[in-house]
């Protein structure tokens, strides 16, 4: 991404992160009785966690990680808290304004109005604690998702084909050694023919990745037709060329913008992710140019990190799409913007004879939270003529 393009990028997320946490604080102080020694408590500690997922980012970077990791996870947890009290926050203030005009409280709200507010603090200050304990267990037992597909098309040898696929594993700080252990059990256990992981394999920053030697636990993946990967938008914000060699060295092979013919059976079509014009400057080739000398007479298996434009898969003649990305808004209620943006946000779809399904991912990106949506690994069986 170009040196300008960044600092506007960053500077507007900066602005809104500071804007919506200001409105959480200036509501929440005005619950707390004027003089009050948790008044002071209450700013000093608000602002310490608020400041805590940047400075954790930049301690990072810079090599402090006694002091980055622990920070990293107190700010990721607040990512998906800020999400929770903003809306509740926004939900009392449209109703004191109803309130206003309709005048609908009871009396008894009135009686004593401060001891309210600080009712109301509490309260949601409980609710989201709860939410937020429920979404990370929630993360923490990723459900298999079983799907069984027929193609229309005949192959030499096994007429079966079982792909077992992940998506945003979002390898890092956050999903470290443990989370990459269990994945790796986890697919290894469904002892699939083929493994796909489908972008986002690496959060941001490959130095976490790095200090914890995550990538010998991706080592331990095996099946018999190998483990293939293409990349995602995460990739490219951390640095493509680096996460990819990385990867590379660990036995995970990438399928960027080509096609490979697998076991003189079935064509494994990897497309780079549509972020790569973005972060380079150098626009992706399109479908038609990289499946340009595909046998269509053969199954074709398309890999394509973000669900866009999927007609065009299916004018391509491709038997299945595979995809991520979405997480499925991860924390609800965005995935009503997740299903807004995307024709496809999470789960199957068939368009003519192409299958298309957009996991919602193994990782999370933020917040360990999932609220409203499962992690998953994806196991998929193919059955050609």
């Amino acid at each position: 991404m170009k040196t300008g393009s960044f600092f506007i990028f960053f500077t507007v997320v900066l602005a809104v992160y500071g804007i919506v946490n200001f409105y959480i604080f200036s509501r929440g102080l005005q619950s707390i009785p004027p003089g009050s020694t948790f008044r002071v408590w209450f700013i000093i500690g608000f602002w310490f966690v608020v400041s805590t997922f940047i400075l954790g980012r930049f301690l990072d970077r810079a090599g402090t990680t006694g002091l980055s990791t622990p920070l990293t996870w107190i700010g990721s947890f607040w990512l998906g808290a800020m999400l929770y009290f903003f809306l509740i926050v926004l939900f009392i203030d449209f109703t004191r304004l109803l309130n206003h005009i309709f005048h609908f409280f009871p009396q008894v709200f009135y009686a004593d109005w401060q001891k309210t507010k600080l009712i109301a603090f509490f309260s949601s200050v409980f609710l989201v604690f709860v939410l937020i304990l429920g979404g990370y267990i929630n993360t923490l037992f990723p459900r298999i998702r079983t799907l069984d597909m027929d193609i229309l098309k005949t192959v030499k040898g096994s007429r079966d084909l079982h792909i077992v696929m992940a998506s945003d594993i979002h390898l890092g700080v956050i999903i470290g050694k443990n989370r990459a252990a269990y994945l790796v059990n986890k697919i290894n256990g469904l002892n699939p023919d083929i493994i796909i992981l489908d972008g986002d394999i690496v959060d941001e920053d490959l130095a976490p990745v790095i200090r914890q030697n995550l990538g010998e636990s991706l080592k331990a993946l095996t099946a018999k037709l190998g483990v293939w990967a293409i990349t995602g938008n995460h990739e490219y914000i951390g640095g493509v060329i680096p996460a990819v060699n990385y990867l590379v060295e660990h036995n995970i092979k990438f399928i960027r913008d080509t096609s490979v013919l697998i076991d003189n059976r079935f064509y494994l079509v990897g497309r780079e992710d549509r972020d790569k014009q973005r972060f380079t400057g150098q626009p992706r080739k399109s479908l038609e140019e990289v499946m340009k000398d595909v046998d269509r007479s053969y199954p074709i298996i398309l890999l394509d990190h973000q669900p866009f434009n999927l007609a065009s898969a299916a004018a391509q003649g491709t038997d299945l799409q595979l995809s991520g990305h979405t997480h499925h808004g991860q924390l609800f209620p965005l995935n009503l913007i997740t299903n807004a943006i995307y024709e496809l946000s999470y789960g199957y779809k068939k368009i003519g004879h192409t299958h298309f399904y957009v996991s919602s991912g193994f990782g999370s990106w933020g917040p360990p939270v999932r609220i409203g949506t499962r992690p998953e690994i994806v196991d998929i069986m193919l059955h050609f003529r």
